[in-house]
């Protein structure tokens, strides 16, 4: 019945545009930084404390009817009966469960979009002709959930049927090692994209030497290199058939280093733009519907350029004392470092009569995670009650399944549900459907307002 499908289902396009505010700019980013500061005042005088290869698992009937294709299990057997062609799964024990592959779950999902009922929602919303969104996921703060929200986002909207693309900017890995990644170099990370940018500037520059009779700025081999690299060469698969990853690994940081001197050489370069012109360029951006953005506990040039990208910012916070206080402080950091690049293109651009550049978000969310309802409910409350719609109503609670996942390297979606029972787990995994059919309204409203 409908009010057993899970929450991500049948979400009305209109209704998703009719929750979102206007969009968010710079300035959006001070009034949540002063926010927090009134906040972390408030509750300081409370006197509250701080406080190789990788194969994904297969899905059964009764996973698949609850979970991903909405229909009853006698019509879903009945289905594949009639139509011998679809994929029939397996029985581990004669006469047992059927089990498929999540490619096969995606393959039944097509079929039952084409033929099946015009009421149900088989396939996710997306819009046509649109490129896919990007969302970062970002906090100054390790430790609040940063990488494992990111990662079992890009899970859920797989499992919905989303084509997913992860990007991992924190050379320490951590998506990349959920995702089964093997990145030798940094020409195996987004860093070749970025040189790429530079170097394609710095070829224009040199045109424009050349025009006026000066000598060329060298092209050294790191560029000419990069220059010769798509952001398709540096996608792979992973064990998940509809998520690609563009992994991270240690010499990654190097970009940290190497990007201020190439900015220095070159004051013209817009470095913010570099990931986003590139996916661009590359057609990326039509490959995939959603692209997920995991940063580095801090706000260097990687993680700029991924904000820079995003269409949808999510900040994933703790219910503590110090988690707000950082993330107020965060927010204050973003006011600061993309006022300043717009205060300084700008003068430039009222000069020559050039549009102003203007950063714009359409949707910016921090979300609590690891959340103790019987010890952090006051906590959540005032913070809600100071962040108001910048904070999603929906706290991530923390379960025990969720904790076993963490260790094992994993997702909760990648869990076993016979390695606990099915109630067990159907409790465990609520938590992260609920943080993803909040998500879910972010995404579906933001394509709708962009629709003509």
């Amino acid at each position: 019945m409908a009010k057993d499908l899970p929450p991500y289902f049948n979400i009305d396009a209109d209704a998703a545009l009719a929750e979102l505010d206007a969009p968010t700019t710079t300035a959006g980013f001070q009034a949540i930084a002063e926010a927090c500061a009134r906040g972390r005042a408030d509750l300081a005088s409370r006197g509250l404390d701080a406080e190789g290869r990788k194969t994904l698992r297969l899905f059964s009937t009764w996973e698949i009817t609850r979970y991903l294709i909405p229909v009853a299990q006698a019509h879903f057997r009945r289905v594949l009966k009639a139509n011998p062609d679809l994929p029939q799964g397996r029985s581990e024990t004669e006469g047992g469960a059927k089990w498929f592959t999540l490619d096969e779950v995606l393959r039944l999902r097509a079929h039952f979009a084409a033929e099946g009922s015009r009421a149900k929602e088989y396939k996710p919303f997306r819009p046509e002709g649109l490129p896919a969104k990007l969302v970062a996921v970002a906090n100054f703060k390790g430790g609040v959930g940063k990488t494992s929200t990111a990662a079992h986002l890009a899970m859920s909207a797989a499992l919905d049927g989303y084509r997913v693309l992860v990007i991992d900017l924190d050379s320490q890995g951590s998506m990349t090692s959920i995702f089964g990644g093997q990145v030798e170099d940094e020409w195996q990370t987004a860093f070749p994209l970025i040189a790429r940018h530079y170097g394609e500037h710095l070829r224009e520059e040199n045109r424009a030497r050349a025009a006026r009779g000066d000598a060329p700025q060298p092209l050294d081999e790191m560029l000419t290199t990069a220059l010769g690299m798509s952001a398709r060469d540096l996608v792979q698969p992973t064990h998940w058939p509809n998520i690609d990853l563009i992994g991270a690994q240690l010499n990654l940081y190097w970009a940290e280093f190497q990007i201020p001197v190439w900015r220095m050489a070159a004051r013209g370069w817009k470095l913010w733009d570099a990931l986003t012109d590139r996916l661009e360029a590359d057609g990326v951006l039509s490959d995939y519907d959603v692209v997920f953005l995991d940063t580095p506990p801090a706000l260097g040039y990687l993680t700029i350029n991924g904000l820079a990208a995003a269409d949808i910012l999510l900040v994933p916070l703790g219910a503590s004392f110090l988690e707000f206080d950082s993330t107020g402080r965060f927010f204050d950091m973003l006011h600061s470092t993309f006022q300043s690049i717009e205060e300084g293109e700008n003068i430039a651009a009222r000069a020559l009569g050039r549009e102003e550049l203007n950063f714009e978000w359409d949707a910016v969310r921090a979300v609590i995670t690891r959340y103790d309802g019987a010890q952090q409910g006051e906590l959540a409350a005032l913070i809600q009650a100071y962040l108001g719609r910048t904070l999603s109503p929906h706290r991530q609670d923390y379960t025990a399944l969720i904790g076993q996942a963490g260790e094992q390297v994993s997702g909760i979606y990648e869990a076993d549900y016979r390695d606990f029972n099915r109630e067990t787990y159907a409790r465990g995994r609520e938590t992260f459907d609920a943080t993803y059919a909040a998500f879910k309204r972010l995404l579906i409203g933001t394509w709708r307002r962009d629709m003509p």
